[in-house]
């Protein structure tokens, strides 16, 4: 489960790892983060296994809170994925970033509920290198997941998703290796609201 606290990061404190990386540094006022290969989160749909050992650095929120981070991945192979992970149990959570899959990233949301599904909106190739912004907005039973590209650009809907409402849950960042040898992720911003 939960282990090998990090203490402050980002400005904030009571960070632990589920599912420690391959490799995680300091870097600046961010984070470098390597993932693991055969790492991944999903629960049975179409693929019909469920795996819960991608990596998250993750601490306690409350019940209404708002969470963004701001990252770039040297994603190379199939599914290799970064962003952020909301989590209240191994059966229901939410993870959003981008997702590399067939040689293009796509802004990817994931809602498990029991069972995952998965939506994804294609990256302009011209954006492939940029950093990426992605954020969750819990209010009550629902999530509002969004994207952008800097803090001059508008965030741009990417999906409403329900999420039990009025529980605690662990929410932060995220990297998953499925089908790859591992790859770094630099987290260069990470903001909690609550």
């Amino acid at each position: 489960m939960y282990r090998d606290d990090v203490g402050a990061c980002f400005g904030l404190s009571k960070w632990s790892w589920f599912n420690p990386p391959k490799l995680w540094e300091p870097e600046g006022d961010g984070l470098v983060v390597e993932a693991a290969s055969d790492s991944d989160f999903w629960v049975t749909t179409y693929y019909g296994f469920v795996r819960d050992t991608g990596h998250a650095l993750l601490r306690r929120v409350p019940a209404d809170f708002s969470m963004s981070t701001t990252f770039r991945g040297d994603y190379r192979e199939q599914y290799d994925q970064a962003g952020l992970l909301l989590r209240l149990d191994g059966q229901n959570w939410i993870k959003t970033g981008i997702e590399y899959v067939d040689g293009r990233q796509y802004i990817s949301a994931v809602v498990t509920r029991d069972v995952s599904d998965w939506s994804v909106v294609p990256l302009e190739k011209s954006r492939a290198a940029d950093e990426v912004s992605v954020k969750m907005r819990r209010a009550g039973d629902t999530v509002t997941i969004s994207y952008g590209f800097g803090e001059d650009e508008p965030e741009m809907l990417l999906r409403l998703a329900y999420f039990p409402q009025g529980v605690d849950a662990d929410a932060g960042i995220m990297c998953a290796a499925p089908q790859g040898k591992g790859f770094k992720t630099r987290f260069t911003s990470l903001k909690l609201h609550q």
